[in-house]
């Protein structure tokens, strides 16, 4: 297994900057999903990873090689990187058997390598039909399995579930995944769904504006994002005014504790980012309830949990929280309720 390195990475098309100095750091035998919105420079990203694009500026290594350096190049031939495009490029004239092959020696494919393979990615009975014959997960599978053949150092893929109906993306991708990590192959995977990447990588790196904003594992970024916009991105949250004390946060929601990491000095004034499964909401009860009072204005249910729209009744509170109940405790508009707060809480920078 070989970590993956990319180092102050600059390309662009003409005058058109994509990537200003990318800085993104594989783990050996990882998952690494690199999420931004489309348009973002992605599949820029992968493309001069597998080398089908050169450098301007920066480096790309696979464990102690230099693959592009803005001067020397490997091909992509010589790389020994794996790639999976958006929709699996099948050779459509081909079986399932001979996509797989394709690129082996005459002796890998009379040696039992490719039967192995379809084995490994579950389609062993599809072996001659052809691409159109398949449906869009078993066509993904045969892509993957291609990909694999030449046994890579790294394997990138290149938002390979999005053509799926969504039942299928998930059956298809939690099997990807249990595959990969039983191979150990290092593995980038560039998606704009963020309840993939937060689902599936052991590293997500948000790539904005040409560079990543922050890298680190799901929990980190859902939890203790590099600001609000990167927040937001990530998933429903709530921005709540605050005056920050030693190691916590005033709010309107009551006194909250704040995570060391991104501790502000104590007496300034901001922000904190509260997710909507950190609120506690109780329906009213008449006396005086601690906590912040205010009324429902919109309940989306979804079954196994159900999400608050609530108007607070505090002048400056915030205009509308979102609170995450579980689907049994779900509150009709109108209702009016109490609303408190489970820490730690992030400061915004």
């Amino acid at each position: 297994m070989s970590s993956l390195l990319v180092e102050g990475l600059v390309k662009g098309y003409g005058k058109r900057p994509v990537l200003e100095g990318v800085d993104l750091e594989v783990p050996a035998g990882s998952l690494t999903a690199v999420l931004g919105l489309s348009g973002c420079g992605k599949t820029t990203l992968l493309r001069v990873i597998a080398g089908f694009e050169r450098a301007q500026r920066g480096r790309v290594a696979l464990g102690e090689r230099t693959l592009d350096d803005g001067h020397s190049y490997l091909p992509p031939e010589q790389r020994g990187i794996g790639y999976v495009p958006q929709e699996g490029a099948l050779f459509p004239h081909m079986t399932v058997e001979a996509n797989v092959g394709f690129g082996l020696s005459r002796r890998e494919r009379r040696g039992g390598t490719v039967a192995e393979l379809l084995e490994m990615v579950g389609i062993a009975g599809l072996a001659g039909r052809l691409p159109h014959q398949l449906s869009g997960g078993e066509q993904q599978r045969v892509a993957l399995a291609r990909a694999l053949a030449r046994r890579p150092d790294a394997l990138l893929l290149d938002e390979p579930f999005s053509s799926l109906d969504a039942t299928l993306r998930n059956h298809v991708r939690e099997e990807v995944h249990a595959l990969l990590r039983a191979q150990g192959v290092t593995t980038v995977l560039v998606t704009h769904d963020q309840e993939e990447a937060l689902s599936l990588a052991d590293v997500v790196a948000v790539l904005r504006d040409g560079s990543i904003v922050q890298q680190g594992a799901p929990a980190e970024l859902y939890e203790s994002p590099a600001d609000e916009r990167l927040a937001s991105f990530l998933g429903a949250v709530n921005v709540i005014p605050a005056d920050f004390a030693p190691g916590a946060a005033v709010t309107p929601l009551g006194t909250l504790a704040l995570r060391a990491e991104r501790a502000p000095p104590a007496h300034a004034a901001g922000a904190v980012v509260v997710r909507p499964e950190q609120l506690e909401v109780r329906p009213r009860e008449g006396g005086d309830q601690p906590g912040l009072h205010g009324r429902v204005e919109q309940c989306r249910y979804y079954g196994h949990d159900a999400l608050l729209e609530i108007r607070p009744e505090t002048p400056g509170a915030t205009e509308l929280l979102l609170a995450r109940v579980l689907g049994q405790h779900a509150l009709p508009a109108g209702t009016e309720v109490t609303v408190a707060a489970r820490g730690p809480v992030t400061a915004l920078a």
